[in-house]
């Protein structure tokens, strides 16, 4: 079975997604499952789970709703303010939920570098693992030694880091970048979705060769268990189709064992938000 780890829906808001930048014009429109469905047929894959890409519980609330009675979303990593006094209160909110899998934060938006370690943001992740919700990690390289800290001090968490940490392949920087996701992954709590990869490359003109080493570096530190395939549909496409960036990772995933294939392209997503298959 073939899952896309990580993908978004949104009614498009200008003001609410800024960062839809106008260089961005062919994702500034709504991205509903009825956009999504087709894609994923098309290309051989069985379902998806839905990332949050706004930060309320509307946002959550909208996820849940577009996920009830589409098989295709299998699951959906929400968001809660975890830095909430009544944060249980909300938990047990959510909770009757079966497809609300984990939550997530836009930590790279966070100016204060050390927000992963912050008391009360740690606490709130801590909670997750009591109810059995998973963490991804949305963060750029310069705080990767900082989630190490967050993920060492959590050891029975589930995480799992979004686009390879948003390494700096268009200007070609992979060494500080390398060395700390090597890191990162010795701590055998975290997995990491290899998804959004094209737009942090030259969206014009990438290559395959150019993600060929940050492949490499993922792939040998985190090992055939720990990496999940992903999209970020639709983001991608304002650096390339969603059929291309399978036949890259097709491309890439040839010389592997057919069992190495299975786990990167769904099994390994089902057992880490614990969905049957």
């Amino acid at each position: 079975m073939k899952i896309d780890a990580h993908q978004h829906f949104w009614h498009f808001d200008p003001v609410r997604d800024a960062w839809i930048t106008p260089s961005m014009e062919v994702i500034r429109r709504d991205f509903l499952p009825e956009d999504l469905l087709p894609v994923l047929r098309a290309a051989g894959i069985d379902g998806a789970i839905s990332v949050q890409a706004s930060q309320s519980e509307l946002e959550t609330e909208f996820l849940l709703g577009l996920a009830e009675g589409q098989d295709a979303i299998r699951g959906v990593v929400g968001w809660v303010d975890l830095r909430a006094d009544n944060l249980r209160e909300r938990l047990d909110y959510f909770r009757p939920n079966s497809k609300l899998r984990g939550f997530r934060h836009i930590v790279q938006a966070e100016p204060d570098d050390l927000f992963l370690l912050r008391t009360e943001f740690m606490d709130g992740v801590r909670l997750l693992e009591e109810y059995g919700y998973t963490y991804d990690i949305l963060i750029y390289p310069n705080q990767l030694p900082v989630a190490r800290e967050f993920v060492t001090r959590l050891p029975h968490q589930k995480f799992v880091v979004d686009h390879l940490a948003k390494p700096y392949i268009k200007q070609g920087n992979i060494e500080k970048w390398a060395h700390d996701m090597e890191s990162l992954a010795r701590r055998e709590n975290v997995s990491c979705k290899v998804s959004g990869m094209v737009t942090e490359a030259d969206w014009e003109q990438w290559t395959p060769e150019q993600l060929r080493p940050y492949l490499d570096v993922v792939f040998e530190a985190f090992g055939p268990d720990r990496v999940l395939f992903g999209s970020d549909w639709p983001v991608c496409l304002v650096a390339s189709s969603y059929e291309r960036w399978i036949q890259v990772l097709e491309a890439y995933m040839a010389p592997f064992t057919e069992s190495e294939k299975a786990r990167f392209w769904g099994d390994n997503t089902l057992r880490f938000y614990d969905i049957p298959a």
